[in-house]
């Protein structure tokens, strides 16, 4: 026989409860309010009362049924571990809309369907499931709803589409819309969002830094880190894509960077190659200073060159015969050439160059 109980009145609430503990423990199915929408529950630890549920439901084996936990002590008995992300994902948003999965304990004796070796845990926000839960120990629950109906968010329509299949209904009330929680599955390196409901992707980034979407790859934090959306990770950086993914973390993004250098190189080239004509300009000047020297040629061909031993200058003759005048060398008497007309006055006889500058005069004396 079905009953129902108004968890608005305090005396039909502890008579639910009671009612509705009694029911789990002897394998029967209970109807509960939650923070998202209205689930049907049975013992997670009783295999019959497991596959009841999902016949009621009318799901098969290969959607396993989430379990629902009343303190994170019963959530950490379940698992092997947390993982690098599970207790801050936990400390931020349970008791909440969250589902986390993680690998199952091994020492566990218990059917949930075909899990795979893991577990969908969830601590709900909700008073009354969670005082029911907290003295039935961890139960299997999932939306009360036929599979293809919509989920239940008020007592009467659970009841309306699961009928006497249920033992307990526990009225708390309409549910403030009718969005699911968000599942998390944390059994491989990179934390995936399976299905967003409840708690928005961004959060979890704040959170944990980078999380993989099916919808495609998580965008970088705008730490600009990391994590920021991504943990010093972002960076955090983070950890391995998951086998199989789709995803791709954004990497590429840092190619444009690389390249960027490779044009500024470029840049110096016509730098150095305006040295080149600089260089060039000197040529000319070069050239200009041969039509110098040619220049003093002519004034040679006129003349023979004389050289005089000792300081005194080179004399020149004219070749036209006429015989240039000399200016003499300090203390030098100049003797006329042979034949020709003296230049001026004679010398003084006691000017006698030939005895001065005869060089075998002073060896003999």
């Amino acid at each position: 026989m079905t009953r129902r109980y108004d968890c608005a009145d305090p005396g039909q609430r502890a008579e639910g409860l009671a009612a509705a503990l009694a029911a789990v423990r002897a394998g029967e199915l209970v109807v509960i309010p939650t923070d998202t929408v209205y689930g049907i529950g049975a013992d997670a630890f009783t295999p019959f009362a497991v596959n009841a549920l999902l016949d009621t439901k009318g799901r098969g084996r290969d959607v396993p049924v989430p379990v629902l936990v009343g303190s994170v002590r019963a959530a950490n008995a379940l698992v092997e571990e947390l993982g690098p992300y599970g207790q801050d994902l936990i400390d931020a948003f349970w008791p909440g809309p969250l589902t986390l999965i993680l690998r199952a304990g091994r020492s566990l004796s218990w059917d949930l369907g075909d899990t795979k070796g893991t577990v969908a845990v969830r601590m709900p926000l909700h008073p009354v499931a969670l005082e029911l839960l907290k003295e039935s120990g961890p139960m299997a629950v999932s939306s009360a709803n036929r599979t293809g109906a919509p989920p239940a968010t008020t007592a009467a329509e659970a009841e309306e589409q699961l009928g006497d299949d249920v033992a307990v209904y526990l009225d708390g009330g309409p549910c403030a819309d009718d969005i699911p929680s968000t599942i998390v599955d944390l059994t491989t390196a990179v934390p995936r969002v399976l299905r967003q409901g409840a708690i928005p992707v961004e959060k979890l980034r704040n959170v944990i830094g980078y999380v993989a979407t099916d919808g495609g790859p998580a965008p970088k934090p705008s730490t600009t880190t990391t994590p920021a959306d991504e943990p010093a990770t972002a960076t955090t950086t983070p950890a391995d894509k998951p086998a199989g993914s789709t995803d791709e973390p954004e990497p590429a993004a840092a190619e444009p960077v690389v390249d960027k250098p490779e044009p500024t190189a470029d840049k110096v080239e016509p730098t150095a190659d305006k040295v080149e004509p600089t260089a060039d300009k000197v040529e000319p000047t070069a050239d200009k200073v041969e039509p110098v020297v040619d220049k003093a040629e002519p004034v040679a061909t006129g003349t023979a060159p004389v050289e005089e031993p000792g300081s005194a200058p080179a004399r020149t003759e004219d070749v036209s015969g006429e015989r240039p005048v000399v200016p003499p060398a300090e203390g030098a008497v100049v003797t006329p050439a042979e034949g020709s007309a003296p230049a001026g006055p004679a010398p003084a006889p006691q000017a006698s160059p030939a005895k001065k500058t005869d060089p075998e005069a002073g060896s003999a004396g």
